[in-house]
């Protein structure tokens, strides 16, 4: 079974954090990364105002239903950040691009970060420069995507086999 660490950058809903991180416990997934403005829950030292950090965990409470307590999770202010402090880890991103490879074509590393991004706008093509490898959830309906939530359990599903 992989290694995997999910890196949710710039997600901007709390109840699409707490889908995903419930969806990360079920498949023991070994870390979160939230960035830029992806909501987090509260945690140690918060530097959050403690009202806002109560809101924010509440919410995400709500989809993860506990999960968020039982999955470790780091928060970084950049995807950069992450990125210098773990250079060697592969890097994986779902995202819709001309080059990505379809996911049932994927032979996932044996440790590897899986890299989602903004439920609109996706991953910006500056991020996707750092991944190794872009991967695609083929859409044969008239939508053009998956919500992220939907999309972080169909790719682990996947790469977990």
């Amino acid at each position: 079974m992989p290694e995997i660490t999910l890196v949710l950058h710039n997600i901007r809903s709390t109840y699409n954090v707490g889908a995903i991180f419930r969806t990360a416990e079920g498949f023991g997934i070994n870390e979160i990364i939230c960035s830029g403005y992806t909501p987090y829950p509260k945690r140690e030292a918060d530097t959050r105002l403690p009202h806002l950090a109560d809101k924010i965990t509440a919410q995400i409470h709500k989809t993860a239903l506990g999960a968020e307590t039982m999955v470790p999770f780091e928060y970084y202010e950049t995807f950069e950040m992450w990125r210098k402090a773990q250079p060697d880890l592969p890097l994986l991103a779902l995202e819709q691009a001309e080059n990505s490879t379809p996911l049932r074509d994927i032979a996932a590393p044996k440790k590897f970060a899986l890299l989602l991004g903004e439920e609109v706008n996706g991953i910006a093509p500056e991020l996707l420069k750092h991944a190794d490898n872009i991967i695609e959830i083929p859409m044969v309906g008239k939508k053009e995507s998956f919500n992220v939530s939907v999309a972080a359990g169909i790719a682990l599903y996947a790469l977990m086999a």
